[in-house]
Parts: C-alpha cells; structure tokens; sequence
C-alpha cells in the first residue's frame, strides 16, 4: 500500500491528449479540397446547379464536408440536394479549386471535380432528392455534413438551383463545397 503522506510519492501525471477535427486531419494529410462555382444565373423558367463528381475512374470515394450556397438575389431560392443523379445540362468544370493544405508540395491535385451549370432547362434524372432548403436573399446558407454523404467512383452530390414559379427575377448565387478523398481500398 502506498504512503500517501510520504511527500515523495506524487500522482501520476496526466496525460496529454490532443483531438484533431476529422477534416483537418485529412487536410494535414493533403486529402480535403475546397471549391466553388462561377456566379451562376437562373430564373423561374431555367435552374442552374453546382455539385462534386467523382469520376467512374477515380479510384476514390467521396466524403462530402460542407457546402456553402450564396444568394447574390433580392428574393429567395430553393436549393434541392441530390445524390448519384444525372443533372440536365453539360457541366462546366470550376478552376476554383484547392488543396486546403497549401503547404504541401507539390500541391495535392484533387480527382473529384465541381461542376456547375446555369440557365438550364430540365430537372435532375435518377438518383434521389434528399432533401430541399430555402436560401434568403442577400445570404449564404451554410451546412457543415461531416463527412457523412460518401460517393463512390461515378456519384456525385448535386445542389439543383431552382426559383419559385412567381418570380420574375434573375437570380445569381454561388456554391461552395468542401470535400475529402479516401483511396477505395482504404475504405
């Protein structure tokens, strides 16, 4: 038994422990990417949409963080979340793009994309509508998703733009993503 009134014997000391944010371990590890659309135009008769697709040949998974939707417009918008569909329209590839750890070199080079369309006819076909938000004018609607949405080679995670049918209005927005990649055999 220890003499706990003897002053040599101490305590043991703590340990020391650190948590690290899941993304920031991904950035530090040169896998979490962030980037954004062109300012995209829409009206109520065309929609526009900004999304991450994974390649068929990627090799990766997706892990979808966080996305941002800002609406430049005097009225607000409906954003429909997708998953895995075929948005109308052919989409731009965005050159808004980043490793987030800009400390790394040579620069981690992304193989999930952000595609973007605007002014377009038609809704998204297959895959599912998961779920809808409303953006108020002037804003930026902000969601953090942890990680959770996971796309494989040839999914994608799609932000459809669409304007209510009684507006008259232009609108402008921009989306913003944020995302990491894991090799599938990893996964």
């Amino acid at each position: 038994m220890s003499n706990f009134l003897n002053p040599n014997c101490q305590p043991p000391r703590p340990f020391k422990v650190i948590s690290i944010p899941n993304p920031l371990a991904k950035s530090i590890q040169g896998k979490y990417f962030a980037g954004q659309t062109e300012s995209l135009s829409f009206s109520n008769t065309t929609n526009a949409w900004g999304a991450l697709i994974n390649p068929i040949d990627s090799g990766v998974n997706l892990f979808a963080n966080v996305y941002t939707i800002t609406n430049l417009s005097d009225k607000p918008f409906l954003v429909q979340i997708w998953f895995n569909t075929n948005p109308p329209g052919t989409g731009t590839i965005s050159t808004k793009v980043s490793p987030a750890n800009t400390a790394l070199t040579p620069h981690p080079i992304p193989k999930v994309k952000v595609q973007f369309n605007q002014n377009v006819n038609g809704i998204p076909l297959g895959g599912i509508n998961v779920f809808d938000r409303i953006v108020p004018p002037g804003t930026t609607l902000a969601s953090e998703e942890d990680g959770k949405f996971i796309f494989p080679s040839g999914g994608n995670w799609v932000l459809f733009l669409t304007a209510p049918e009684s507006a008259t209005a232009v609108f402008s927005a921009i989306v913003a993503l944020g995302w990491w990649e894991e090799s599938r055999k990893q996964v």
